[in-house]
């Protein structure tokens, strides 16, 4: 999160609120800390100016206790949704308060009942008076009258808030609000319904607090604006967002207007739910009102809601309307806080526009101090955007201003030092963080782990690793991730060895072993991780679908497909097989291996167990049949395919034209070529395979057009290769036009594209075919002098020139003799042969690398 926000009431002003001090629906009550002079049990908080009225009233001890009190002690589960049991906000709780042991089956000096609780709080210390030891009585004390039996009758409103906002668990809560209740001589205002209604929101009790509002409505305790803000909030952050929107609109019905925290609640839910334009649609309708057809605004904001709508704009990447936002708060005279300094540097960032983020460290250091965070948010922009100098620099700044970098702070600059192999800054750094007692996390000390594995400093690394081990601080996942670290640059022993070290101190989990198992995949030691999976469950380690996956991957991909099998039964035996996705890497390794009966064969087993194939294993098995020339078979898979529902995607598609290139089927390759040409952008297009399939279609029927077409298209893309070229030249050769064949033939030499027998042999049958000698010459000489070994059909056209220029078949068939019994001597024959009948100077030094 970019902003670290809470909705303080102390600064805002609660429009709707006529009591005299503010309402805070969120973890915030009115601070009464600090009370410098002694608290006398009884008396009144200053702001309630009625006298004491209940002192006349009888309060007895025993006390009854209300509907949801009830309900919670009998433990009925009442509940119609409870969500998981996420807590907001935080207690009140101080150290240094120890409370005196309970006198034997008496009072203590408090006079407190001596029924102690399972634990003793140091709750309170900072009020003054006697609320300390309220609060400590009633985590001491299990009856809630007994514990506050000493102040029965005289407990204040304000004292009556404190107790209730300072309960952690909500049971207490309620147990404590229904004694309230029970009391005559209490009575209990909205302040306290507020209170209640957001301990059990935290705590998803949906029905108590349905319960608690029907509860105000009819004793006549009317809702104000905090007490729908507080529901808006608990519902939101519960992921009630409907139920949250259904209270907005209540508020809206009785024509309440929403007050500032109530409207940086629901601008917080709407950006909490990536709702960026409901959020800025709510501000504006919120923040302007109309005064004579113009948008005028008619509240003042404080900079908590322009932080909150800065950082909205921000998330949602519109900067113009981020920035827009900024300077009206400059506009309206709102002093920016470090608070919104931090999220434009932050999304200016995000962004990409780092000259923004300098003009606003520089704005920023005249109008407020940078924090800690500040600098943290400048050190990851410069780490991410690879200016590590720059990200140094901040962090010495840092220090230098004063402010103590804080775990983010080091841990974000060492990762970065990590990742880059800046092995002597990171040892500085981990230096300077020993020091100063900062914790390193196991995500980086992993990443150290690999530092120094990539800077080949293997016992670094090792020692590095034993210093966490040692201290018995590492976590399974710490040991999988350096596990992981070594076995991903094939060091097996020291993945090997960090196993052991994770057995010797019992965390071996799944997940090391899936690591290990990964590691000799990696490694291609497979038996070793056979053996290791085999090993697991006289470990009382169960293996689960990623080791099941990860080994069959592994066997898989090492041509053992039948082993590979064996364990993909097990997984479907376990019930570990959700997908075709292992299935699929055995059929293809049966492929590749040429074992196309038993591809077939796993294919059959997998739709019997009702195991839908996906796209990938037909584009496998259509691909096979297609290199074997097996149309029926191919062409059965792309029925089954279609029965699927399944699209074809563009791999099939390429195989199919592949297969239709082989069995000569150019009608059906067409239509299909121009599927995909329609499916393709300006930045897709089908590959040079494929293309090169449709002009091999085309120049076998002399469709010459049709094949230049795609030729002219393929070369302005920078695609045609050297069997582009070579298509076109023999094209164009068949059809007797010598001039573009030539020139086609002229483009390959000087690209230097020219690095196979056939296409060499092309060019070559050309110039014989069609009297060009010299350049038959210069391009044979070019074609030994690169490594190319020439072949008979090499030869063929060789001699072809030989007798054009006068030399009798016999004498080209001694040369010949000569290359077959000796292939240097034959080589240099060759050359001095057709270069002293073309009339060029033979150089034979090439023909020793042959």
């Amino acid at each position: 999160m970019l902003l670290n926000l809470r909705l303080d009431g102390s600064s805002l002003h609660v429009i709707c609120s006529t009591k005299t001090f503010p309402i805070f629906p969120l973890d915030k009550v009115p601070s009464f800390k600090k009370v410098k002079q002694n608290y006398i049990p009884g008396t009144h908080d200053g702001g309630d100016k009625r006298p004491p009225q209940r002192t006349n009233r009888h309060c007895g001890r025993g006390g009854g206790v209300g509907t949801i009190a009830r309900e919670v002690i009998a433990g009925k589960n009442l509940l119609i949704v409870n969500p998981s049991e996420d807590r907001v906000g935080k207690s009140r709780i101080s150290d240094g308060f120890v409370a005196k042991k309970a006198k034997d089956d008496g009072f203590n000096g408090n006079g407190m009942v001596s029924k102690v609780h399972t634990k003793c709080s140091t709750k309170g210390l900072s009020y003054g008076g006697c609320i300390p030891a309220i609060l400590e009585a009633l985590d001491r004390i299990e009856n809630v009258g007994d514990a506050l039996v000493p102040w029965e009758e005289r407990l204040s409103n304000k004292e009556r808030t404190i107790i209730l906002k300072e309960q952690a668990r909500w049971e207490r809560a309620v147990e404590i609000f229904e004694w309230f209740k029970s009391k005559e001589c209490y009575e209990l205002n909205v302040i306290h319904y507020n209170i209640m209604l957001r301990i059990l929101g935290k705590a998803r009790k949906w029905r108590y607090v349905q319960s608690l509002w029907e509860e105000m409505i009819t004793k006549g305790i009317k809702p104000i604006n905090s007490t729908y803000g507080t529901l808006i909030d608990v519902y939101s952050k519960g992921g009630l967002k409907v139920h949250a929107l259904c209270w907005l609109g209540k508020m809206s019905k009785i024509g309440m207007q929403p007050d500032e925290v109530t409207t940086g609640i629901v601008l917080q839910m709407y950006k909490k739910a990536r709702e960026f334009q409901k959020a800025e649609d709510f501000f504006k309708k919120w923040s302007y009102g109309k005064d004579n057809n113009k948008m005028e605004p008619h509240v003042c904001l404080s900079s908590y809601t322009y932080n909150t709508m800065i950082d909205t704009y921000g998330k949602s990447g519109q900067i113009k309307e981020a920035s827009e936002t900024f300077n009206r708060m400059l506009e309206e005279g709102i002093v920016p806080t470090t608070v919104t300094f931090n999220t434009m540097i932050h999304m200016y960032g995000n962004n990409g526009q780092l000259g923004e983020v300098t003009s606003l460290m520089k704005t920023m250091k005249l109008q407020c101090l940078p924090d800690t965070r500040t600098y943290n948010i400048l050190i990851s922009l410069h780490t991410k955007n690879n200016d590590i100098v720059r990200a140094g620099a901040y962090f010495k700044e840092m220090k230098n201003a004063g402010l103590k970098p804080d775990p983010v702070s080091y841990r974000t600059l060492l990762y970065a030092f990590s990742i880059r192999r800046m092995v002597e800054e990171a040892e500085e750094l981990i230096a300077e963080m020993d020091h100063n007692d900062v914790e390193i996390d196991e995500y980086t000390q992993s990443a150290l782990t690999r530092m120094y594995i990539e800077a080949e400093m293997i016992k670094k690394s090792w020692f590095w690793f034993q210093r966490f081990h040692l201290r018995d601080s590492m976590s399974s996942e710490g040991y999988s991730a350096n596990i992981d670290a070594y076995g991903e640059r094939g060091y097996l022993s020291e993945a090997e060895r960090v196993f052991i070290c994770c057995q010797d101190v019992n965390k071996r989990t799944v997940i090391e072993y899936n690591v290990m198992i990964k590691a000799y995949g990696i490694g291609k030691s497979c038996e070793k991780a056979c053996e290791v999976f085999e090993s697991m469950m006289s470990y009382g380690v169960a293996p689960d679908k990623c080791t099941y996956n990860t080994l069959v991957q592994i066997l898989a991909s090492s041509d053992m497909p039948h082993k590979a099998r064996s364990y993909l039964e097990k997984m479907r035996e376990t019930g570990y097989v959700s997908d075709c996705i292992p299935y699929c890497a055995v059929i293809s390794s049966f492929v590749k291996l040429g074992q196309l009966n038993m591809a077939e064969e796993v294919y059959k087993e997998m739709v019997d167990f009702n195991i839908e194939p996906d796209v990938v294993v037909y584009g496998v098995l259509i691909n096979a049949f297609a290199d074997t020339g097996n149309v029926q078979e191919a062409m059965s898979y792309v029925e089954a395919m279609r029965k699927a529902g399944i699209t074809g995607n563009s791999v099939i598609q390429s195989s199919l034209i592949k297969l239709y290139t082989k069995v000569g089927y150019l009608n059906e390759a067409e239509a299909i070529y121009r599927e995909l040409l329609e499916s393709c952008n300006t930045a897709q297009y089908p590959d040079v395979y494929t293309s090169n399939c449709m002009i091999n279609l085309y120049s076998e029927r002399s469709m010459v057009r049709k094949a230049e077409a795609i030729f002219e298209s393929m070369k302005q893309r920078g695609e045609a290769n050297e069997f582009t070229f070579a298509m076109m030249l023999c094209m164009y050769k068949k059809n007797g036009r010598f001039e573009e064949a030539t020139q086609v033939a002229k483009q390959m030499r000087e690209m230097k594209i020219l690095t196979d027998p056939l296409s060499y042999n092309s060019v070559l049958g050309l110039y014989a075919l069609d009297g060009r000698f010299k350049e038959a010459v210069e391009t044979f000489k070019e074609m030994v002098s690169s490594g190319v070994r020439p072949d008979d059909s090499t030869f063929k056209s060789l001699g072809t020139i030989l007798i054009k220029l006068g030399l009798s078949k016999k004498a080209v068939r001694r040369i010949e003799e000569v290359r077959k019994q000796e292939i240097k001597r034959g080589l240099e024959l060759w050359i001095s042969t057709l270069s002293s009948l073309v009339g060029i100077q033979s150089n034979t030094g090439d023909c020793d690398e042959l």
